[in-house]
C-alpha cells in the first residue's frame, strides 16, 4: 500500500516519432488505463508531436524531448533520465524500435521496461515482444498488444481498435481566437501532403477538380488546404489552380491544425498523419491510397471512405513511382472522390461543425 498520494506509480509511454503513428498508439493508452484506472499516464515525445498527445484524455502530461533527430546525443539522455527518475515510474512503454530510445527508461532505473525487440535491445526491454516478419500486425495493433503478455503470433483482431482525440469547445475557441487566418465556417479540409514521398500524393489537379465540385454544390463551404511547411509548393500548385480555396499549409502549427480539422465538415486526405488525426477526431473523411497498404495503417474509423485501386503493382511501398507511371493515384478521379464526400456533406454535416 503506497505512503501517500504522491507515490502513486505512473506510466511512461515513449512516443514514436511520426504524427500518424503517435495517432495509432491511442489505443494502448486505453488498454493501459483498463488495468490501471489510477496510474497517470505520462509521454515523453518530440516538440513536433507533443500537440497529438495533449488531444488524448489519458495522458496526464506531455514531455518534450530536446534531441535533434537521429542523433544519439548520450549525454542529453543521461540528463533526461535522471530527471525521471524522480518520478518513480513503473513501467515504461518504449514505443520506437530505436536502441537510443530504449536507453532512456534503463538510464532511469524503471523497473519493467516494455516494447519490441527493434535494434538488439536485449537488457534494456526487458519485457520483450517480437512481431511476425512474415505477416506483420496492422500498426494500431502492433502497438496495442504492448498492453499484454507478449506473444509470437497474434491474429488480427475482427475488428481493430478506433483511436480516440478529443480537442474541446473550449480550447477550440481559445485556439481559434488566436489564430489571424482562422476561417469562417463551414468549411472542408484538404490534406494534400504526405511526408512520406511524392508517390502518395494524390495528384494536384485532381484536388483543384474537386475544389471546384464543392464550391459547386455548397458555395457556402469554405476549403482549407492543411499541411506542413513542407506541403506549401504542393498547396500553391492547387490555389493556382483553384484561387478559391485558402492555402494554410505551414501557416498553422500542428495544434492549430487539429483544432481545425476538429471542426472542419469533412476532410480529403492522402495517407497521412492528418489522415489518422482525423479518424480519430470522428470528422467525416475520404482517404486516397496508392502505394502503401490501407490494410495495415487504415483510418480506422466508421467515418472513413477508403479509395484504392489495388493495382497489380501495389502497395509497393516507395516514395516514387518506380514504374513512372503513378497509375495508383492518377487514375483515382475527382468524381470518385466526390461521390462520397457529396454524401457526407448531405448529411446534416454542415449544420453538426457550424
Amino acid at each position: 500500500m503506497n505512503a501517500n498520494k504522491g507515490d502513486t506509480p505512473r506510466v511512461l509511454v515513449i512516443s514514436p516519432n511520426w504524427i500518424g503513428d503517435a495517432v495509432m498508439a491511442q489505443p494502448l493508452l486505453a488498454r493501459i488505463k483498463e488495468r490501471f484506472p489510477g496510474r497517470p499516464i505520462d509521454v515523453l515525445a518530440p516538440a513536433w508531436v507533443a500537440p497529438v498527445w495533449e488531444a488524448m484524455r489519458e495522458v496526464a502530461t506531455v514531455i518534450q524531448t530536446p534531441f535533434k533527430h537521429g542523433m544519439l546525443q548520450l549525454g542529453e539522455r543521461w540528463k533526461l533520465a535522471k530527471t525521471l527518475r524522480e518520478k518513480k515510474y513503473a513501467e515504461a512503454y518504449v514505443l520506437p524500435n530505436t536502441l537510443k530510445y530504449a536507453l532512456i527508461p534503463w538510464m532511469a532505473g524503471i523497473p519493467r521496461r516494455i516494447g519490441y525487440q527493434g535494434e538488439m535491445r536485449y537488457g534494456l526491454i526487458n519485457m520483450m515482444h517480437h512481431d511476425n516478419a512474415d505477416s506483420p500486425r496492422p500498426m494500431v495493433q502492433f502497438y496495442a498488444a504492448l498492453a499484454d503478455a507478449p506473444a509470437r503470433f497474434l491474429p488480427r483482431p475482427a475488428v481493430l481498435p478506433r483511436p480516440a482525440m478529443h480537442v474541446s469547445d473550449e480550447t477550440a475557441a481559445q485556439v481559434l481566437s488566436r489564430m489571424k487566418n482562422a476561417p469562417e465556417m463551414p468549411y472542408v479540409v484538404f490534406a494534400p501532403g504526405a511526408e512520406f514521398g511524392p508517390a502518395k500524393r494524390w495528384p494536384t489537379e485532381r484536388f483543384a477538380e474537386l475544389a471546384a465540385q464543392v464550391r459547386a454544390a455548397y458555395p457556402q463551404v469554405k476549403i482549407l488546404l492543411l499541411g506542413s511547411g513542407k506541403d506549401k509548393e504542393v498547396c500553391d500548385a492547387i490555389v493556382a489552380a483553384a484561387p478559391e480555396v485558402q492555402n494554410l499549409a505551414g501557416a498553422t502549427s500542428l495544434k492549430e491544425a487539429i483544432v481545425l480539422i476538429a471542426k472542419a465538415s469533412a476532410m480529403v486526405t492522402n495517407d497521412s498523419g492528418l489522415m489518422h488525426i482525423g479518424a480519430a477526431l470522428k470528422r467525416p473523411l475520404v482517404a486516397v491510397y496508392g502505394p502503401t497498404d490501407p490494410r495495415h495503417t487504415p483510418p480506422l474509423s466508421d467515418l472513413a471512405k477508403i479509395l484504392w485501386l489495388h493495382l497489380e503493382c501495389a502497395p509497393c511501398q516507395k516514395r516514387e513511382c518506380p514504374l513512372g507511371h503513378h497509375r495508383c493515384m492518377r487514375e483515382i478521379s475527382a468524381d470518385r472522390v466526390w461521390e462520397p464526400l457529396n454524401v457526407m456533406l448531405g448529411h446534416d454535416t454542415l449544420e453538426g461543425a457550424a
